[in-house]
């Protein structure tokens, strides 16, 4: 009698464990599945072409210029110019420019009635420098999902001549920008300079700095 009853509770037990090794091997055949169809169903990305212009492979640059000149006790006066600019690398340049601008009568001369320091032509004054720019910070602009533009700031320093109350003065000059890629062939510049002399006009030797502001155009070729 015992014995069939332990053969009774023996093949319940099988049975039993048959039955979780069943279940088990169905769920792990399940995620089996499951992982291949993860791996041959792709989400359905709509890809955009975007199109890329390059910089013109050039490395002269020419431009105009507009902007203010701030003149040490001869106020602040519309300056216009000119530079050439020659790319030595992608990260250097040269710049020569050349600018005019005339200054107005100072505080003394508005004050004194008929004093007059300099003459009509002597109040004209124009400079020219050659200086080294380095580009740095490459960037982009962008003003839609179609539309984006290379940047550049940049750095530079230089020396040159300010002809100034008929005297030519030794110069230094240095400043920044941001040169703004509008096309491949044109780009927009947006700059501050500081240009340094040193000028006797009032007796004594002053060391002065007129500073400008200046919003340029170039094109490349």
């Amino acid at each position: 009698m015992e014995t069939w009853i332990q053969r009774l509770f023996l093949s319940a037990a099988l049975l039993a464990l048959a039955g979780i090794g069943n279940d088990v091997y169905a769920q792990d055949e399940g995620t089996s599945e499951d992982d291949e169809l993860e791996q041959i169903i792709a989400p359905d990305i709509k890809r955009r072409t975007i199109k890329e212009d390059d910089l013109d492979s050039e490395n002269f640059e020419m431009g105009i210029y507009y902007g203010l000149l701030s003149i040490e006790d001869f106020g602040t006066n519309p300056v216009i110019g000119i530079t050439f600019a020659y790319h030595i690398t992608e990260d250097f340049f040269v710049e020569a420019a050349y600018g005019t601008s005339e200054t107005e009568k100072t505080s003394y001369e508005l004050l004194s009635g008929g004093v007059e320091l300099l003459t009509d032509d002597e109040r004209d004054l124009a400079y020219y420098n050659i200086s080294l720019g380095y580009n740095f910070l490459p960037g982009q602009i962008y003003f839609s999902d179609k539309w984006t533009f290379n940047t550049h700031f940049y750095l530079m320093a230089g020396a040159g001549n300010t002809d100034f109350a008929a005297k030519d003065y030794f110069t230094t000059n240095f400043g920044a920008g941001l040169r703004f890629y509008s096309t491949d062939w044109l780009a927009l510049d947006l700059s501050m300079r500081a240009h340094n002399f040193k000028h006797e006009l009032f007796g004594d030797s002053k060391s002065i700095t007129n500073l400008e502001s200046r919003l340029g155009l170039s094109l490349f070729f």
